[in-house]
């Protein structure tokens, strides 16, 4: 058994020194009898007064003890991970709502089709690092790096179009990306950052960024989603795809620059593909570690201290009996 914060244990004198050193309350007005009287129960009631001053001290003495955190350590676990850091940046700028992307024979808007397919390729992320970047007109780390995948795959179900904005801060997001990634220790840096267009805000460019992530050996797999076909088949006509304005040169240079790939991604299986091509390019640098949990014990001492406490309340102050009417 340990104690977390045992330096609480210097409290335990407080009372006696707010008793010594705190002035005396002011008398209040005395009762004067006519003639003297005796008060036969003296013993009784210095008696109450010690066995009460007894538990007022051991529930102190328990206040004190749940305050430093008893805890005792649990058996060692044994943890594996892959050694990888993994971040998703995903664009949600108001043209990744048009549906020019299929599944099977279901046409479905684009970012529909992201948050799919991450879905999956998060959940198997087990034993990665992976956190979560949403980007249009700003960029926002939604989930830092953790081992809790389900959390990040939640987070990624709750995202919507437009929530960062309705542009596209590619360069923005690359630079939040690598904060976030060279915070962690010196291992495989991964960033994979899908957007459908070209950079329209943000305060850095994203070949400007792409030079930061290589500095930081942050390699960058980019993936560009939306129908690369000229035209969309309408009721049997061919019309302009729309905002088809996506930007491969700059993409594939900054995936080149970091040691990354670039990834086309026109319909669900393509972008699937992307994924899985990203999962067998990336190494797994298996390791193990051990967790030790500790278990906390505080709630015991604390409950015993107030179970205690309630027997020192004037309970028939609180309770009055009632008058029996004869």
């Amino acid at each position: 058994m340990t104690f977390a914060w045992p330096w609480m244990f210097l409290l335990l004198p407080l009372p006696w020194l707010v008793w010594k050193f705190m002035p005396p309350a002011a008398p209040g007005a005395a009762l004067h009898l006519p003639q003297p009287v005796s008060l036969p129960h003296g013993a009784r009631y210095r008696g109450v007064r010690g066995w009460r001053f007894a538990i007022a001290s051991l529930a102190w003495l328990l206040l004190v003890c749940a305050a430093a955190r008893p805890q005792q350590p649990a058996p060692p676990q044994a943890l594996t991970h892959t050694g990888r850091a993994l971040m998703l940046a995903v664009d949600c700028s108001g043209s990744m709502a048009i549906e020019d992307m299929r599944f099977g024979d279901q046409a479905v808007s684009r970012f529909a089709a992201v948050k799919a397919i991450a879905q999956r390729f998060i959940r198997k992320r087990s034993g990665d690092d992976v956190g979560l970047i949403l980007f249009g007109t700003h960029a926002y780390l939604l989930t830092p790096m953790t081992f809790d995948i389900d959390a990040v795959a939640k987070q990624m179900a709750g995202a919507a179009i437009g929530l960062a904005g309705r542009e596209t801060a590619i360069g923005d997001a690359i630079v939040l990306a690598v904060k976030h990634l060279t915070a962690l220790p010196a291992r495989a840096r991964v960033l994979v950052l899908l957007t459908d267009g070209v950079n329209t805000a943000g305060s850095v460019e994203p070949l400007d960024a792409a030079k930061l992530a290589k500095a930081a050996g942050v390699r960058i797999y980019t993936i560009g989603v939306g129908a690369d076909a000229q035209s969309i088949n309408v009721f049997g006509m061919q019309l302009p795809a729309q905002d088809n304005e996506l930007d491969v040169q700059v993409l594939t240079r900054i995936a080149d620059m970091t040691g990354g790939r670039f990834f086309r991604a026109a319909d669900g299986d393509q972008l699937s593909d992307a994924y899985h091509t990203v999962d067998a390019l990336e190494p797994l640098a298996a390791g193990h570690s051990l967790l030790r949990p500790d278990h906390e014990w505080y709630p015991w001492p604390l409950g015993l201290a107030l179970l205690l406490g309630c027997t020192l309340l004037p309970w028939r102050v609180l309770l009055p009996r009632r008058a029996v009417v004869a």
